[in-house]
Formats: structure tokens, sequence, C-alpha cells
């Protein structure tokens, strides 16, 4: 008998593989099978998602360095995790838009916004979420470099901390956007501005936990750090709008207050 993943021989008492690691299958796949397999690899108490996710929040120094280092089996490499967030996050805009039919405030300061500026906003978002997502990857990897890398990571390794970041918060922001939008939609615009907080706000924490940086040198680095995404933030947006204005999405029109 051979192992199905590496090909190396088994005996026949074996249950994992003792080359790759890899549990040995006898019978056919039936749904009760598939079940307690995705059961046992994402909500088992010690599989690698579930450990990844709880040390993204504890020791995110550990995480990352160890994939870095090359510890690649003790957590969930940082591409899969992020697959796993990009996937959770089309099933928020699922259920958003075909479940709960849940349209978005953007007038989150009350100043009269109009409503089909709102509706086009929200029909772009809902279609094009997973590219704004992957489109923070770029950004971070960017300012992040500027101002938080004081163990000055090459390229390719500052990126591991990106992903990882960006994931968590991905994954831990589905299950409590599923909260407040199945139990408290009118606070969702609310709850949005938070979570954006939060991103910046752990982002910078991931950071601090692998630079080490002194109260004084975390704090002027924020900063800087916020400025600079901030300056990024809005010059997007509005390339977006004057791009969105040309190709005829948007009118002068759909920016008038209403009445």
């Amino acid at each position: 008998m051979n192992c199905k993943n590496c090909a190396n021989s088994l005996q026949t008492d074996y249950s994992f593989c003792p080359d790759c690691g890899a549990k040995v299958i006898r019978n056919r796949l039936t749904i009760k099978n598939l079940l307690s397999d995705i059961t046992e690899r994402y909500f088992n108490l010690d599989n690698t998602f579930l450990r990844t996710f709880l040390h993204l929040f504890t020791k995110p120094d550990i995480v990352i360095n160890g994939y870095v280092n090359g510890t690649r089996r003790k957590y969930v490499n940082p591409i899969s995790y992020f697959g796993i967030a990009l996937m959770l996050a089309g099933f928020l805009m699922f259920f958003m838009r075909k479940v709960f039919d849940f349209e978005m405030d953007f007038d989150a300061f009350d100043q009269g916004m109009n409503p089909e500026f709102t509706k086009k906003m929200t029909d772009v978002l809902y279609d094009y979420s997973s590219l704004f997502f992957i489109s923070y990857i770029p950004v971070f990897l960017i300012v992040g470099l500027i101002t938080l890398n004081k163990r000055k990571h090459i390229l390719a390794e500052y990126t591991i901390s990106v992903i990882y970041s960006l994931a968590q918060w991905s994954i831990l922001s589905f299950f409590t956007s599923m909260l407040v939008i199945s139990s408290f939609p009118q606070y969702y615009s609310d709850y949005s501005l938070l979570l954006t907080l939060f991103l910046i706000l752990y982002f910078i924490y991931v950071q601090q936990k692998l630079n080490k940086y002194s109260a004084w040198q975390i704090t002027y680095k924020s900063v800087l750090f916020i400025g600079i995404l901030s300056t990024i933030f809005i010059g997007t947006v509005t390339f977006i709008m004057i791009v969105a204005m040309v190709t005829g999405h948007f009118n002068p029109a759909d920016f008038v207050p209403a009445k």
C-alpha cells in the first residue's frame, strides 16, 4: 500500500504516513466522513487553523517569524489562511446582499447623502469587495515597509506579516459582522468604522510584536503610518470617483445631498 499524497510505501496497519504525515484513507468518500474531515480540520482544538487564529492574537511574532524561518507545518500557511479569509468575505457579501438584502449606509455623519449615490456605492462594494480586499496588500505593504520595519525584513518576508494580518482581521470581522447585521443592522455603519480602526491598530500591534519598538518609537511611527495610509486612501477614493464619473457609472447629480 502506498500513501496517496507522497507515494511512500506504507504498512497496512498505518493510520498516518510516517513520511509526509498525511492520514491514510481507506474508505470511499461519503457525506459522513466528509463532514468529519471538515470538522477535524477546522474545528478541532488541536488543529492548525484554530491554533493559527488564536496565536495571531496572542503571539503573532511567533507565527510570522516561524514561517519566515522555516516552520511550515505548525500553522496554516499565509496563502491558505488568506484564501480562507477571502472565502468568508465572499460568504459575508452573499448573506448581506441575498439573505438580509442589506443596503449599506454611507451617511454615517447624517449629511443627507443622496440615496442614488448610496445605492450605486453599495452595488460597487458588493461586486468588487474581494478586489478591494486584495488591494489592501500592496497598500499596507508599501506603507508598512516605509514606517514599520525595524528588523529590515525584505519584501517577501514583510509580505507574510501583511497577509497574515489582513487575513486575521477578515476572518474575525466575518463572525462579528454576521452578528451585527443579523441582530443590530442599524448600527452597521458605526461598526464598520470601528472595524477599520481595529484593522489599523491590529496591524500596528503585529508590527510592534515583530519589531519590539520603544513606547516613543511605536507612537511616532504609528502616527506616520496612519498619516500616509490616510493620504493614500483619500487619494485612491478620489481617483476611483473620477474614473467612475468619466466612465458614466456616476454623474454629478449623484453627489447632490438629498433635500
